[in-house]
């Protein structure tokens, strides 16, 4: 199992130890979208959900979910988020709506799993609140965009 750090030498799951690690800020971004049928991006997009503002629930819960990641991954740190930002547009070519979620951090560990919890909660609360009228709806395409800050230093998906 070398090269996974989420393993010890027995090939036992385990938390990995960033105590030695150097505090620096760090920053991941994540992205995604779901895609519906057309009539499903009308009632969005013209705010007839019978829920409520399916933009602006989704932006909360993904919100939520950053802030969760640690009571939903096993192994994940719960670290102390600085900022989570998360931006749903509206995509008449897919249909659908395109999420991506900004997470920053300063500490000893990367907020990627943050970030793509918070970008794949948006996108499950977009479902979640249109089911009712459309329950072929697709989450596709969830990847780290960014990450940046600590030992690895930077990686980006472009």
């Amino acid at each position: 199992m070398t090269g996974l750090t989420h393993f010890d030498g027995k090939g036992d799951a385990h938390m990995v130890d960033v105590s030695a690690k150097a505090v620096t800020d760090r920053i991941a971004v994540a992205e995604c979208h779901i895609t519906m049928a057309p009539q499903t991006f009308e009632i969005v997009s013209e705010g007839r959900a019978k829920k409520g503002d399916v933009l602006s629930v989704a932006r909360l819960a993904g919100i939520m979910g950053a802030k969760k990641t640690p009571d939903l991954i096993p192994l994940c740190h719960p670290l102390p988020i600085a900022s989570v930002a998360v931006e749903l547009t509206l995509d008449a070519d897919l249909p659908g709506v395109r999420i991506e979620a900004t997470v920053k951090t300063t500490g000893q560990t990367g907020v990627e799993m943050e970030a793509l919890t918070a970008a794949a909660t948006a996108a499950l609360t977009v479902y979640d609140m249109v089911k009712a009228v459309d329950r072929a709806m697709q989450v596709g395409g969830l990847r780290v965009m960014l990450k940046d800050g600590g030992k690895s230093g930077r990686y980006s998906a472009e």
